[in-house]
């Protein structure tokens, strides 16, 4: 007999071991100085992310997560002060459906920042595994974002130098400490990258066009698992990018979250095709026709998203949400160059995507329809 209980499908929770406290003593003489006591060991998981992270409840009680921001030296005080310069402007959010988690306190000499735990919360990508992102979820994504990039700042409150990607040195070559330090899934990734003049030329094309776009207050590193759901409440975190910057990127990182998850569920469409044997490998057309099918399905997410975006921001300049669907592209090969970090060679479903975000960059003009940019599709 199957319960209640056991009929529920089970949620999707990324969470791991961080690192032990005995060899991070600055983290509870942190905790300490902020009177929030100590970490109780059994309650503390790290979540993914690029910088060491530990969450759980402290000897007073307080659910706490505290980060380490970590990286090349000469970046980490940049992305520590742009956290800060968030938290200095936060106040101005008061009130709308931006939300951050609260900032409990900060140590700049050791990178550290602790903020208020959300109990339960999930992140976008948590959801979209078990198919809860759902449209209005991504509707409240679209008006969150589209207050950020309406707010009016003064010149100089927020850092403006140019993100760092794509990374066009990269194209040409790489350096030898990046070269030496590089995975073989990386090279791999570069060797299929850098010699392919027409991608080069349309990401330096890109560049020049976030140029001369309006700046605006930007998130500037859009993922879903940048966004939590605690309770009814949506929240955008990991602000360590923040500064001012071209709106579409943000738009763009969005919308290629989706598209990415087109490419990597046409392996489960096949198998779930009534046609399918075992065994049988897919053929070319197999791969189109389930590819355009899972871009179907998730397309009305990027419509509701959209939608949102222009109940807060209702006007955005010409040629907009071309650079909206050129970053998308972009997305899908940053996503290659990203999980190739941490492979041994590159997989189908990576190549898959990066050919597809090539494809979008070379002629963004005209995917923002099929994407879900514009009214029809």
């Amino acid at each position: 007999m199957i319960t209640d209980q056991e009929s529920k499908p089970s949620l999707t929770r990324a969470r791991f071991d961080p690192v032990q406290l005995e060899k991070a003593p600055e983290v509870e003489m942190f905790l300490e100085r902020l009177g929030l006591g100590r970490f109780d060991p059994d309650t503390v998981v790290a979540h993914i992310g690029r910088n060491d992270n530990w969450a759980g409840t402290t000897s007073t009680g307080a659910g706490v997560f505290v980060k380490r921001v970590g990286g090349e030296p000469a970046d980490v005080l940049r992305r520590f002060h742009r956290i800060m310069a968030f938290e200095e402007i936060a106040s101005r959010f008061s009130g709308t459906e931006l939300r951050a988690p609260e900032l409990l306190g900060s140590d700049e000499e050791q990178r550290l920042v602790a903020f208020t735990r959300l109990e339960d919360a999930r992140s976008g990508s948590e959801l979209s595994a078990d198919d809860d992102f759902d449209d209005d979820m991504c509707r409240r994504a679209g008006r969150i974002l589209g207050i950020l990039h309406s707010l009016s700042l003064e010149t100089g409150t927020l850092d403006s130098t140019p993100h760092p990607t794509p990374p066009m040195d990269d194209f040409d070559a790489l350096s030898m400490p990046v070269y030496i330090h590089s995975a073989f899934a990386e090279v791999e990734s570069w060797a299929l990258l850098q010699p392919d003049a027409e991608l080069i030329a349309a990401l330096y094309g890109l560049r020049r066009r976030e140029a001369d776009a309006p700046m605006v207050p930007a998130h500037c590193d859009v993922r879903l698992d940048q966004f939590l759901l605690a309770g009814d409440d949506l929240y955008l975190t990991d602000w360590e990018e923040f500064r001012f910057g071209d709106a579409a990127r943000d738009v763009g990182g969005f919308v290629g979250e989706w598209l990415y998850r087109a490419i990597q569920g046409i392996p489960k469409s096949i198998s779930e095709d009534p046609g399918y044997s075992f065994g049988r490998e897919a053929s070319h057309e197999d791969i189109l026709a389930h590819g355009a099918r899972e871009i179907d399905r998730l397309r009305p997410r990027i419509e509701a998203f959209r939608g949102g975006y222009r109940e807060t921001r209702a006007t955005t300049e010409e040629g907009f949400m071309t650079r909206v669907a050129a970053f998308a592209g972009w997305h899908m090969i940053d996503r290659m160059l990203a999980g190739a970090k941490f492979g041994t060679r590159l997989t189908a479903g990576d190549r898959a995507a990066a050919g597809i975000g090539r494809t979008v960059l070379l002629a963004p003009q005209n995917f923002t329809s099929v994407l879900g940019l514009e009214g029809t599709s």
